[in-house]
């Protein structure tokens, strides 16, 4: 059986001016994030760091090991299908089910009401003993929508919860699948 190719992906960060009139609008405090240009976008805390891996995106409240919190996306692009009968619920129910983390308490599946797009999302309770045992959460959501598969995880201190449940909240409100950019100067869309 012949091997796969190893990828040395390499990311190259580039600054594009806007130009005047552009179409991209966020909250007083966020920055847009944008990938497969406009597979998915969301909102995410203008200071927070950005770490590109492999196959996903990370954003951390501080530079390690001084973060908090860490947000991660990654996403999957899907043949042209009707994906609106995929059963979101009982996959993210089996998804909490599998985490062989010390789980507290899992909360209920919740349900977020998109045009274009199916999203669940729920939150475990745990406790981190990496180090010294700690209390935290984690926040999982698939969004499917547009032919793109989200998956997006945010965990944080259960002491930070007050700060972070507003993060949160940006990311799902803002939250967009399957809507391509065809100028990222301007922020317009496909078909404009």
């Amino acid at each position: 059986m012949a091997k796969g190719k190893k990828h040395n992906l390499k990311w190259i960060k580039e600054t594009l001016d806007l130009q005047p009139g552009h179409h991209w609008q966020s909250k007083p405090g966020y920055k847009i994030f944008v990938a497969g240009r406009g597979a998915v976008r969301f909102d995410v805390p203008a200071d927070w760091v950005f770490e590109p891996d492999e196959k996903s995106f990370r954003f951390l409240d501080g530079d390690p090991p001084n973060d908090n919190a860490r947000l991660e996306v990654s996403f999957n692009l899907l043949p042209p299908a009707d994906w609106s009968l995929v059963p979101l619920k009982p996959l993210l129910k089996q998804v909490v089910e599998d985490d062989h983390r010390d789980v507290i308490s899992r909360s209920e599946i919740f349900t977020v009401k998109r045009q274009t797009a199916q999203i669940v999302w729920t939150e475990l309770r745990f406790i981190d003993t990496q180090e010294a045992p700690r209390e935290a959460f984690s926040r999982i959501c698939i969004g499917l929508g547009s032919n793109v598969q989200c998956l997006i995880t945010f965990e944080y201190w259960a002491d930070e919860a007050e700060k972070m449940t507003p993060v949160w909240d940006e990311v799902l409100q803002s939250l967009t699948l399957g809507l391509y950019i065809r100028d990222p100067m301007t922020g317009a869309a496909f078909p404009d």
